[in-house]
């Protein structure tokens, strides 16, 4: 029997720095910034508690750029994408092997409204596509059609007039 694995991260944060945006010597765009994740909790003394995690974020290609656009500090984003791990070498201390966490996103949606200066959402995913949606006074989104394939739409057909 097949085993079945899955490794998908969805984050919903504040940028803690804005994107800096870079290119491979191919030409690829690549792009890192910070989010912050905050948690709150009561203890069983009824004492609130706060938690702050910091994840790694990357993007590549169109995303990347797109990013690097919309994206400052402070905007509250969702994420969605997998966990990698990397290995180097920090010539600083001594050449000791360091490990990193990132998380590589394939999609992104901008949850505020901050900068942008109108009432749109954005949504981008790393084949490069942007929709812009309404959004409610309450920050509710109304409703989303994504379709599925645009290849297989047909042309309307056009009937001969006499």
């Amino acid at each position: 029997m097949p085993s079945r694995c899955l490794n998908r991260v969805m984050l919903i944060g504040n940028l803690t720095r804005d994107p800096e945006l870079r290119y491979t010597p191919a030409g690829m765009a690549v792009v890192s910034f910070g989010l912050a994740t905050n948690r709150v909790w009561n203890t069983k003394q009824g004492e609130r508690k706060e938690d702050a995690q910091f994840h790694r974020i990357v993007a590549w290609n169109k995303l990347a750029e797109l990013c690097a656009q919309l994206l400052k500090k402070g905007r509250r984003i969702f994420v969605e994408g997998r966990i990698q791990y990397r290995e180097y070498v920090n010539d600083q201390e001594g050449g000791q092997r360091k490990q990193i966490a990132e998380i590589v996103i394939d999609d992104m949606i901008i949850l505020d409204n901050k900068g942008n200066g109108s009432s749109e959402q954005n949504i981008a995913t790393d084949a490069g596509e942007r929709q812009e949606t309404d959004v409610l006074e309450t920050n509710e989104i109304d409703e989303i059609v994504i379709p599925d394939d645009l290849g297989n739409l047909e042309p309307p057909v056009e009937e001969e007039v006499a």
